[in-house]
């Protein structure tokens, strides 16, 4: 392939595990864009956890949070943005009130909880750089919600209760598991597949010059629909088995290692 674009995953792929960006990977897209290649993010993560890592890396190209529901410019500008429709958000809380598990909603730029002392409350702090806001009611924002998630450290409720919501609402909003202990509900077309298409498109790249790097199952559409796929040496086998190329772990730099091992060698191959 002639490669022209790299987009990453952020969680389990481009940080480690305490949500740093090592300075072995931002050497590494350092060298890439030298290359001229230019290296860019999409993310379940809302902007505001994804717009100081763009800062950290240089980036000048768009990036996608919320899994693609939202397209953001190199200056922060929100150029796209796709909610979540009020309906499946509604009868989403039907369904998943009950289970044990906590709602979140992501939602004008604020991650709103219902539990304070929840779970996962401290992770998400550090991935997306803000604090949450204390709710009860959570029925005024269902019409212009960017992403709802349920959280439990249950993956024997959780994983039964994606399925379900996967079969009542998938056909009209994208549902996943971004963790093992996150279902992540967004618009219909925030899916990292269509996700990729609209970030190619918007810098004049094919899907076939694109390589992505993730390591869940929610980035499968996007593995589909790129030119090359590489998955995290902790991904789950199902994600392996969908990849071209297995790099380290998150905790191996293993961003850093695709992009030296895979990546630019292919540049140098298609300039030789």
């Amino acid at each position: 392939m002639s490669l022209r674009l790299v987009i990453s995953d952020v969680d389990g792929t481009l940080v480690d595990k305490q949500k740093r960006v090592t300075e072995g990977t931002i050497a590494a897209v350092g060298r890439l864009r030298d290359a001229g290649i230019p290296f860019t993010l999409i993310s379940a993560r809302p902007q505001s956890g994804l717009l100081p890592l763009a800062k950290q890396l240089g980036l000048t190209v768009p990036i996608a949070a919320f899994n693609g529901g939202t397209l953001i410019s190199a200056d922060g500008t929100v150029t796209e943005r796709h909610v979540v429709p009020e309906d499946v958000v509604r009868e989403l809380f039907a369904l998943c009130d009950g289970s044990g598990a906590d709602p979140w909603i992501f939602a004008d730029g604020r991650w709103y909880a219902r539990n304070m002392n929840g779970t996962h409350l401290d992770s998400e702090r550090r991935a997306s750089m803000q604090e949450p806001v204390a709710i009860d009611d959570m029925s005024p924002l269902f019409a212009r919600a960017d992403k709802v998630t349920w959280v439990s450290d249950d993956h024997a409720m959780l994983s039964p209760l994606n399925d379900r919501a996967q079969a009542a609402f998938g056909a009209r909003a994208t549902v996943g598991m971004s963790q093992t202990y996150y279902l992540d509900v967004t618009h219909l077309s925030a899916n990292k597949g269509d996700g990729i298409a609209t970030l190619a498109r918007s810098l004049g790249v094919g899907l076939d010059e694109v390589a992505v790097i993730g390591d869940m199952p929610n980035d499968l559409p996007m593995f589909a629909r790129a030119g090359l796929a590489i998955a995290m040496g902790q991904a789950p086998d199902a994600v392996k088995a969908k990849a071209a190329h297995v790099t380290t772990s998150n905790e191996e730099d293993g961003v850093a290692h695709a992009i030296d091992t895979i990546l630019l060698p292919m540049v140098g191959d298609t300039n030789a």
